[in-house]
């Protein structure tokens, strides 16, 4: 079951580079999920789909829908929980 992580970010969002590295190394270590970066003002419409109001804001998916969600700066641990809980 494939497994989703949604980085809702902005270029003018602080908070959003502070996540950027943590992203960067799951990404090195789970190479079998999908992640995707969503600028929320070039993607409103999938933000608004998303219901974000915050950023940043993490979103981990699989086949059955959404499984976690983070709101802020979410360390390592947390997130790797989540995608296990997905299936990753």
């Amino acid at each position: 079951m494939p497994v989703t992580l949604k980085d809702f970010y902005a270029d003018w969002c602080g908070p959003c580079k502070t996540q950027d590295p943590i992203l960067e190394e799951l990404e090195e270590d789970y190479p079998d999920v999908a992640f995707e970066k969503v600028n929320v003002d070039e993607q409103q419409e999938v933000a608004n789909e998303y219901q974000v109001r915050s950023l940043p804001t993490l979103v981990v998916e699989n086949d059955d829908g959404i499984v976690e969600r983070f709101v802020g700066v979410t360390q390592r641990d947390d997130i790797e929980t989540a995608l296990s809980q997905a299936g990753a």
